[in-house]
């Protein structure tokens, strides 16, 4: 399938460029305005991108709440701390995420391959490989004249260790290796484009306790993790670099038993980037009376680069500073959290039926969305299936599009021995 390098190019200029046109910061609105005086969306821009889609469909059919859910098939995404406190013993899945269905694409998906096992009744181990494809591209130069063909991948390695501190309270950690070759050997106006790499590690925290609610043995899961902590990276030789997904999640979920054939959960999870909030280039002032347009000094304080500060921040201090660097003080940092609430039941533990809901500010970002799904175990293996609902006008690669989650279960051979 061809497609022009402008596809390729956009997402490239978009992390070293876009950000720095002339918006404006209306300082009265507390937000980023056109030239009509509406409010614009200023949403957090980072690289890799890759690494914060859900790879889980059973996540995915509860709107991509996972950070305490008893899955530990997609812990090494969310939250690898909740390993220890999982009700089997060992698991292993495969995912497969077909991307962009809704525009007629077949060649762009996301597979996930994902493990994890106790080591005993203090430790467990996880690991996983995420894998994203691209597709084939016929890459074209600025006078649309074809350049070569390309097949732009992404990869993510990642193991995790994570041990009881106490018999409620669990601590994780887990390293990844991201690898981002999106168009490596081409050239964007005279910039040549190199493959992103970057180390990460992940921190995390789990407390996990039975509570009784009302009549029915329940268990009450808290979770909290801060995931993708590693360095910038670059698509060019470009000194300038930008910041990977550094996310701060904070979950629970409630499991009760109704009795020995019927469950149900809730889960609530919150996230939000650690990456730097973008910062308008000018600002509208009143000066006596009149609604005038000034340079921000906050763009570039020192004047000698040419790039906005907020994208030259070293590592910690971006990371730190997000939590109080929007232009629109607190109200737009209360913006940048996005909401995501799930439920599940399952009966006798062999079918299971879940829906969710996903909310992001319609100014960072806009994905809003419904998502149910359904899943059914028998004997050796599990399937998890999942579907997405827009609720937005914002388009989402997921959109109407259904994902797989093929899982197998060890324990059926213990049980036989």
């Amino acid at each position: 399938m061809n497609r022009i390098l402008s596809i390729i190019a956009c997402f490239v200029i978009i992390l070293s460029s876009s950000n720095e046109a002339k918006a404006q910061f209306n300082p009265l609105k507390g937000c980023i305005v056109d030239a009509n005086g509406d409010c614009l969306p200023n949403t957090i821009l980072g690289a890799l991108p890759f690494l914060r889609i859900v790879p889980d469909a059973a996540a995915g059919s509860m709107g991509d709440t996972g950070i305490a859910t008893d899955n530990g098939n997609n812990a090494m995404h969310f939250n690898a701390s909740k390993l220890p406190f999982m009700s089997k013993e060992r698991g292993l899945s495969f995912t497969y995420t077909p991307w962009l269905t809704n525009i007629g694409l077949t060649d762009v998906y996301l597979i996930y391959l994902s493990g994890y096992m106790k080591l005993d009744d203090l430790q467990s181990v996880g690991t996983s490989i995420r894998f994203f494809s691209l597709g084939d591209i016929t890459f074209t130069d600025a006078q649309g004249d074809p350049s070569g063909q390309g097949q732009p991948r992404e990869w993510e390695i990642a193991f995790g260790y994570t041990r009881k501190l106490a018999s409620n309270f669990s601590a994780g950690l887990s390293a990844k290796y991201m690898l981002s070759d999106l168009a490596t050997g081409q050239t964007v106006e005279g910039i040549d484009i190199t493959t992103a790499t970057s180390f990460a590690a992940d921190l995390s925290f789990t407390y996990n306790n039975e509570v009784q609610v009302g009549l029915y043995d329940s268990r009450l899961r808290i979770g909290a993790a801060i995931t993708n902590i590693g360095n910038k990276v670059t698509y060019t030789r470009n000194t300038t670099r930008d910041f990977i997904p550094t996310n701060f999640g904070l979950g629970a979920a409630l499991e009760m038993d109704f009795d020995e054939f019927n469950t149900f959960s809730f889960a609530f999870d919150v996230n939000k980037l650690m990456i730097p909030t973008p910062v308008s280039q000018q600002l509208k002032v009143i000066e006596n009376g009149v609604e005038t347009t000034v340079a921000n000094p906050e763009w570039d304080q020192t004047g000698e680069t040419g790039v906005a500060d907020y994208r030259e921040k070293p590592l910690f201090s971006g990371i730190i500073g997000s939590w109080g660097d929007a232009q629109g003080g607190f109200s737009e940092e209360l913006q940048e959290f996005n909401y995501s609430i799930g439920v599940e039941y399952w009966y006798d533990k062999q079918f299971a039926v879940r829906a969710g809901y996903y909310f992001e500010n319609p100014l960072k970002g806009d994905r809003q969305f419904l998502t149910v799904g359904a899943g059914l175990k028998y004997n050796v293996f599990g399937f998890d299936i999942s579907y997405l609902v827009p609720t937005s006008n914002t388009r989402n690669p997921l959109d109407n599009t259904l994902r797989f989650s093929l899982l197998f279960d060890f324990e059926v051979f213990q049980s036989d021995n």
